[in-house]
């Protein structure tokens, strides 16, 4: 098997939406799965690779909990108009209501246009009946906090915070392995099919947090050539190294896959040299990603020309993977 598990990149899966692209980088969610694009497995779909390595490729402890799916989802997001008022339900209620994992993410702003801005929780208390007021006559967003955004802002949107990307801003988002969204408005607009787009209002109602939190933005170190912590939740971790030279990354400790999302410049993913004198490299240009499997974590990022940033994405079985992980696929 040594030869058959390497890092794994994939072809272009992008959707256009009526205010702009996603390119889901990394996917195995049914209906929009990546599909491999090097070495001996081109042309595979990455779920169908799982199924035939799920301890290699997830690391066992991850297959275990998530019984050999994959648990996360990594995009590039590009906006040129506002994207709709929404919230994600959290793991009990998206089980209940569509049988599959809920939805807390997380975005790293890549670029934004000058006074670009975007929604991230309430500002203000509102009762039950203020929102189902609100929704109906257009004007939630009054009570929404609204953040003007710059390049390497952070933002953590637990399932149930309300929120929206706006128009102007290029991101990467990493989140748990789920298309459940609640569109709670959207501007009255139709979508690309010239039809009003779905509203979810009343199952929104019943995910939203609604609490007043002192802040939204994440809050992170941006050291030179270190692996910057920007998260480590229960859901996901993900750290952020910015470096000029070939950085060492032994990542095989965490028992986990590693996504790397090239930021900025693109950059050489590089194997360690094995006992059976292999070394595996592949090139994962900016704004893509590379799937890293978990028994062959330990590679080398190397800058193609000055500098390199990454986002590196993994379940850290170093903390606790989460009862509620592990009770949502083992519920009677």
């Amino acid at each position: 098997m040594a030869n058959e598990i390497y890092p794994l990149v994939f072809e272009l899966n992008r959707k256009t939406l009526v205010w702009g692209t996603e390119d889901w980088t990394v996917s195995a969610v049914s209906g929009s799965e990546s599909v491999i694009a090097n070495g001996i497995w081109a042309g595979t779909r990455l779920d169908s690779l799982i199924d035939r390595f799920p301890d290699a490729i997830l690391g066992a402890d991850v297959a275990k909990a998530y019984e050999g799916k994959m648990p996360l989802l990594t995009k590039i997001i590009d906006a040129h108009q506002d994207l709709s008022i929404q919230v994600h339900p959290n793991d009990e209620m998206a089980r209940r209501e569509h049988g599959k994992l809920g939805k807390s993410e997380m975005w790293y702003v890549l670029d934004a246009e000058p006074g670009a801005k975007l929604y991230a929780g309430f500002k203000e208390h509102i009762t039950q009946l203020e929102y189902s007021t609100m929704v109906t006559f257009g004007t939630i967003t009054q009570v929404l906090a609204q953040h003007e955004v710059h390049k390497g802002d952070v933002f953590y949107l637990p399932a149930g915070r309300v929120h929206a990307i706006c128009g102007g801003i290029k991101l990467a988002e990493v989140q748990q392995s789920s298309d459940v969204t609640y569109r709670i408005f959207d501007y009255n607009r139709p979508g690309i099919d010239g039809k009003p787009r779905e509203l979810h209002t009343e199952l929104a109602q019943q995910a939203i947090d609604f609490n007043v939190y002192p802040e939204y933005k994440t809050h992170h170190r941006q050291d030179f050539e270190k692996a910057n912590e920007l998260l480590n939740t229960p859901y996901f971790s993900v750290k952020v190294i910015e470096t000029g030279r070939p950085f060492h990354r032994d990542m095989i400790k965490y028992g986990s896959f590693i996504i790397v999302t090239c930021l900025e410049g693109d950059c050489i993913v590089r194997l360690r040299e094995t006992g059976h004198g292999s070394e595996q490299q592949v090139t994962v240009p900016e704004h893509s990603s590379c799937l890293i499997p978990a028994s062959v974590a330990d590679y080398y990022l190397i800058p193609v020309q000055s500098n390199a940033k990454v986002l590196e994405a993994f379940i850290n079985n170093r903390r606790s993977i989460g009862r509620q992980v592990i009770d949502f696929f083992h519920m009677a």
